[in-house]
């Protein structure tokens, strides 16, 4: 029995390993929490995934948003015939437009119900229909329900979604933040990237001690934005838009878009306004939208026709003059697109999209594409107003458990059954 010790071992250190990496594959996904204290809300954003085809109508009622908003905040012509009922493909993306609220001491959005459907599970709500933004264990909590096995056809269901405000800026510039669910191929270099920002600025806002992220994670992502200054009593006040997308405003009378050209909110009537208001400017030929530009030895007459808020059904419009040092160029708008019926999936999920340089329409570079290293690394101090634990240092030892290399594991069991063989 000489050999009895060497085969015990090893079977006890391949236990060991094993049972070691399933439990750091059982590690759950981080998402960034916001804590809060008032009641205020804030407009921020959710980046979903259709599990199947959806029409554009469907999408909206599945969050309980307005269909106009989903089609405005992906830069969607509204003007497309029919196009609430378009039918959106599955796994296409979308960025979805929800009021953020401070529940319980964080913040989150809580308006979304679903009703339960035959076979549905809490896991299926959560991982299919929703794409991951929530976990079967919080629709559990905010549902109070005891016993998950047991869901009745046409329940109403609270389905808590991850939201962020950060009191509406980001490096104190106006921004909208954006949850986005990490898929298998992301890196935080393909992140930045594609939302033109930086490594740095996503690990401040997400309180990250690494440059680390696993699939399932949920980051607040900032999109640079257009902030409105309309008054307190307007309906629209506090209105801000994306970079790259519009909205519409007043009662679907005007549209208000960001970009690409700068980040200082435009309006004009939409494609709807058949049926508004007078949106012409008191005393003057021009309508809402309307500049004209006159050249002098001091520099450039502007006048210009602005949109100042939407106060009881009522447009309010303002003529202003201002002398500037050259005239503006033509007013560029977000590149409005028609409803997509088809994905590409190599530029959907590509973990890192290449930067586009400034090609004059627009278009910036992100401010820095080095990857920070992930060794020796000293853990970023977030900046004021940012979240408290929604990651750590050790979650850094735990993500390199994770991506335990698979040759030493197949050289151990090599050498195991080698063992045993002797």
């Amino acid at each position: 029995m000489p050999n009895q010790k060497p085969i015990l071992h090893n079977t006890l250190f391949l236990l060991i390993l094993l049972s070691v990496l399933t439990n750091v594959g059982r590690v759950s996904s981080k998402s960034t929490i916001e804590p809060c204290t008032n009641a205020d809300t804030c407009n921020a954003l959710l980046g979903y995934t259709l599990y199947t085809d959806l029409k554009v109508s469907e999408v909206a009622s599945l969050f309980q948003v307005d269909s106009i908003s989903i089609l405005t905040a992906n830069a969607i012509d509204i003007s497309y015939p029919d196009v609430e009922n378009h039918i959106l493909p599955a796994q296409l993306f979308v960025k979805v437009p929800i009021t953020c609220s401070c529940v319980d001491g964080i913040r989150k959005s809580v308006s979304t119900k679903y009703k339960t459907r035959p076979s549905d599970t809490l896991a299926s709500i959560a991982d299919s229909i929703y794409s991951g933004l929530v976990s079967a264990d919080q629709i559990k909590e905010a549902n109070s329900i005891s016993d998950p096995s047991v869901l009745e056809v046409g329940q109403t269901l609270v389905v808590p979604l991850p939201c962020t405000c950060f009191n509406g800026t980001d490096n104190s510039l106006p921004a909208i933040y954006l949850s986005y669910v990490v898929k298998p191929v992301d890196t935080l270099t393909g992140i930045a990237a594609r939302y033109l920002t930086t490594i740095t600025d996503l690990m401040n806002v997400n309180a990250m001690g690494s440059a680390a992220v696993k699939a399932g994670d949920i980051l607040a992502v900032p999109l640079p934005a257009c902030a409105s200054n309309f008054p307190r009593y307007a309906s629209d006040y506090g209105l801000i838009v994306p970079n790259g997308s519009y909205a519409i405003t007043a009662s679907h009378c005007v549209q208000c878009s960001c970009g690409p050209g700068n980040l200082k909110l435009y309006c004009m009537p939409s494609s709807l306004s058949a049926s508004c208001s007078s949106m012409q400017c008191r005393n003057s030929n021009l309508m809402l939208g309307n500049a004209t530009a006159q050249q002098t030895s001091g520099g450039c007459n502007v006048t210009s026709c602005t949109y100042g808020g939407y106060v009881n059904g009522t447009i309010i419009s303002s003529l202003s003059v201002s002398l500037q040092p050259r005239c503006p160029g033509a007013q560029q708008f977000p590149p409005l697109i028609a409803p997509p019926s088809s994905i590409v999936h190599d530029s959907m999920f590509a973990p890192s999209p290449s930067p586009q340089s400034s090609d004059g329409a627009g278009t910036t570079k992100p401010k820095s594409t080095v990857v920070p290293t992930t060794t020796g690394i000293v853990p970023l101090l977030p900046p004021a107003g940012s979240p408290v634990a929604s990651a750590s240092d050790a979650w850094s030892l735990v993500n390199s458990l994770a991506t335990f290399p698979s040759v030493l594991l197949f050289f151990l069991l090599v050498n195991f059954i080698m063992s045993m063989s002797l």
